[in-house]
């Protein structure tokens, strides 16, 4: 199956080996795009260990898996890298009432002992 991150690239050669715990993603964007293919898998535990450590505590795994279920996870679009630790997005899904939404977002990631961690993200309309 073609990678949900929209890379163009099968799931086993993109984001799978992120998700199965034998790669790390090698930049910002790599999580990023291995996040939304979570969400659309979906993988609430990748989620939450993907989430710095210092930021869980606003996050639990069962909410996480519940969002990339309720959903369909349709397209991800890459808008902007304004620096090596922010990828602005915008993913496209379908919503439990049927109703299409686009969830567009500037993230901010944080490297901590050589490996990529998602830290926070601004909604922007």
């Amino acid at each position: 199956m073609n990678c949900p991150c929209c890379s163009g690239k099968p799931y086993e050669e993109c984001c799978k080996p992120y998700h199965t715990g034998e790669k790390n993603a090698p930049s910002a964007e790599a999580l990023m795009r291995s996040r939304f293919s979570a969400f659309a898998i979906p993988n609430g535990k990748y989620l939450m260990e993907t989430t710095s450590p210092s930021k869980r505590q606003f996050h639990n795994t069962k909410d996480l898996q519940e969002w990339g279920e309720l959903n369909e996870w349709t397209k991800l679009e890459i808008v902007d890298k304004p620096s090596v630790n922010k990828v602005e997005f915008k993913a496209f899904y379908t919503d439990q009432d049927g109703q299409k939404q686009v969830h567009h977002e500037l993230s901010k990631f944080k490297m901590i002992q050589n490996r990529w961690f998602y830290v926070s993200g601004e909604f922007l309309e």
